[in-house]
């Protein structure tokens, strides 16, 4: 990862305390290499200061990794006889375990709400970053939007959100509930942020899988669509990473399995294979900047990477992707392929995509935010 000029200490100890704790910090350290990481990551633990900590609780947090960060932290000051850091992480995993067992128990009602009223469901991003949770909840449906928007005001009460011109153009609906401070999203047959990819959500609800988190079942992305959907939110839209999606993408990886061909080919049917790959080589990059070693990704993936880990840099409080010119290189690509696939449709809503960005600058500039555009 660049980190030349652009990086802002201290918040960038922050991100790198962070990262050393979730990606190398281990319970079966062996070799000398690997324990003597770990006794310098628990010294630089053990000096914090309370308003160091509090940083990266807040960057914790912005990255959704709070629980599996002060999970790890609290194991390390407990190993260490250090009752008063033990204590703080205690404390912000109370109220975000809290926090995260009030939005689940939303989410299921909503899940089984839709299911009983035999409109199709699933759980998208929201549920990736187990046992962590987002900071709003992504429900896709392939539904009437009008019987979606009467449902979840007839059963929860609920509010439409104010909806921007990029909510409108995605066909997503955020709802806001009593009794929960997150907002519930709900994109309604069309996904990516100008509602272009109808190829990823026409299969979408016939590729999902069951899941069973706190006790209940939810249905979720097939890893295949998954990574698709963190690549289109990542290198298309925001074009920055949290370090979930690095945790996430990896251990989807790892530990779950990927069949990469069926990724290469439904990447390729959506027309961001290259924007694909390059999501996990950036990934495998920045894992093995902490950790030593990367994925073990194909080399059809990495051979169709625009670009790695040595291109993102950091800045407030995220691994930023360069847009000029990497992401609008893999923009250019997908809409060529749009067009060449004479999906002129689509094709015109991904060509919105600068104008809306451009306005959103603009407005970021003018008033301080960018509500109604983005």
């Amino acid at each position: 990862m660049n980190t030349n000029a652009r990086v802002e200490a201290p918040t960038y100890k922050s991100l790198d305390v962070l990262s050393r704790l979730l990606l190398h910090a281990r319970e079966d350290a062996s070799d000398l290499g690997s324990r003597k990481a770990d006794e310098e990551l628990k010294k630089d633990l053990l000096t914090l200061s309370r308003n160091e900590f509090d940083d990266l609780v807040a960057l914790a947090h912005l990255n959704h990794v709070i629980v599996r960060g002060m999970e790890k932290f609290l194991r390390l000051t407990a190993d260490a006889g250090d009752a008063e850091r033990t204590s703080w992480a205690k404390a912000a995993l109370t109220t975000e375990q809290a926090r995260i067992d009030n939005a689940v128990a939303f989410l299921d009602d909503v899940c089984h709400t839709f299911g009983d009223g035999d409109h199709d469901v699933c759980v998208i991003k929201s549920l990736d970053h187990w046992p962590d949770l987002g900071s709003d909840l992504d429900l896709y449906t392939s539904a009437d939007p009008a019987r979606v928007c009467g449902l979840m005001k007839r059963r929860f009460d609920a509010e439409i959100a104010s909806r921007s011109w990029g909510d409108r153009l995605a066909c997503k609906w955020n709802f806001q509930i009593p009794g929960l401070p997150e907002l519930i999203e709900i994109h309604v047959g069309r996904l990516g942020q100008t509602g272009e990819q109808v190829a990823i959500a026409s299969s979408l609800m016939k590729r999902t899988r069951a899941i069973s988190v706190a006790g209940r079942t939810f249905r979720v992305a097939s890893k295949s669509d998954r990574l698709l959907i963190s690549t289109l939110q990542r290198m298309y839209r925001h074009f920055y990473f949290r370090l979930c999606d690095i945790l996430d993408s990896a251990g989807l990886v790892e530990n779950d399995g990927v069949d990469f061909e069926d990724l290469r080919a439904a990447a390729t049917r959506a027309g961001i294979w290259e924007g694909t790959a390059t999501y996990l080589v950036i990934v495998s990059d920045y894992v093995k900047s902490y950790r030593g070693w990367g994925l073990e990704l194909p080399k059809f993936v990495t051979q169709a990477a625009r670009f790695g880990g040595d291109a993102v840099y950091y800045s407030r409080g995220f691994i930023r992707v360069p847009i000029m010119p990497q992401s609008a290189k893999l923009y250019g690509s997908q809409l060529v392929g749009a067009l060449r696939k004479r999906e002129l449709h689509n094709g015109a809503r991904l060509s919105l995509l600068p104008w809306l960005a451009t306005a959103a600058v603009v407005g970021q500039k003018i008033t301080g935010s960018d509500k109604g555009i983005w």
